[in-house]
């Protein structure tokens, strides 16, 4: 698993997340542009709660349920994180590892990574929209946390999609930030918030962002998810992780081996 952790290293740059320390006239809505692009990395090590732990597990999943002559998908990879940990996990298995996003700065950037790790015979990227795309052949389905920025009405289609194109056996890894329930939506933000402080986000920061987010990042709750995976077909569906109020599930077309 050594070559699985180390991976995370090429996608770590010193360009830090400042983008909500600027004075706006008005907050923009987040966009997956250059300037997230720039810092994303970043972001992502600062925000994400277990992000590390996730891409691990993640290896972990591919390396048992990954199928020989097999798609993976990694569904909005931006950097490319899960793309090259699935590629790096299943050397042995001559899987065809494809990653798809709508943003051309991360698959840009993304490529740049994948060619520095020597993996391009390994991984294809895709300029597309996951709501429309094809998805086939594939034992392992990746959605680490991309399906929160899809409009609610088509989520059940994109899952359903997934589901038709996996193999008997196959499983869908879903993480997503999820709205607790009145008691505990409170709590879980209140701490996520002191999490993000202690990584070096100021409170204005974290405002801002979070305005930014509002109407673009559009969080289900964990009976929704859990609700929505069952109704398309899977036999087996288990919450593996929690931190604050993220979480992944793993859905598995078929028995759980």
């Amino acid at each position: 698993m050594e070559n699985q952790n180390n991976q995370n290293d090429t996608i770590i740059d010193n360009i830090k997340d400042k983008l909500f320390e600027q004075q706006f006239q008005a907050v923009k809505s987040f966009a997956f542009d250059q300037q997230v692009t720039d810092v994303f990395a970043d972001m992502i090590k600062r925000s994400v709660p277990g992000y590390d732990s996730i891409l691990k597990s993640i290896a972990m999943f591919c390396m048992q349920y990954a199928q020989k002559d097999s798609n993976i998908y990694d569904l909005g990879c931006s950097l490319g994180a899960v793309a090259v940990t699935a590629a790096m996990a299943t050397q042995d298995k001559a899987c065809h590892v494809i990653g798809v996003d709508t943003s051309a700065p991360m698959l840009e950037k993304c490529q740049s990574i994948i060619k520095s790790k020597q993996l391009g015979h390994r991984i294809e990227l895709l300029k597309q929209d996951i709501v429309s795309m094809d998805i086939t052949n594939a034992s392992v389905v990746v959605s680490n946390f991309t399906l929160q920025f899809i409009p609610k009405e088509q989520r059940l289609s994109v899952i359903k999609n997934i589901y038709d194109g996996l193999k008997p056996g196959g499983v869908f890894i879903l993480s997503e930030k999820f709205k607790g329930d009145d008691e505990s939506d409170e709590f879980l933000i209140k701490h996520y918030h002191a999490y993000k402080k202690l990584n070096g986000y100021s409170n204005k920061e974290i405002q801002r962002k979070r305005k930014a987010l509002v109407d673009v990042l559009v969080p289900d709750s964990i009976i929704d998810i859990e609700k929505r995976l069952k109704t398309v077909g899977y036999e087996k569906v288990l919450k593996w992780f929690q931190c604050f109020n993220f979480a992944s599930f793993i859905a598995v077309k078929g028995d759980v081996k």
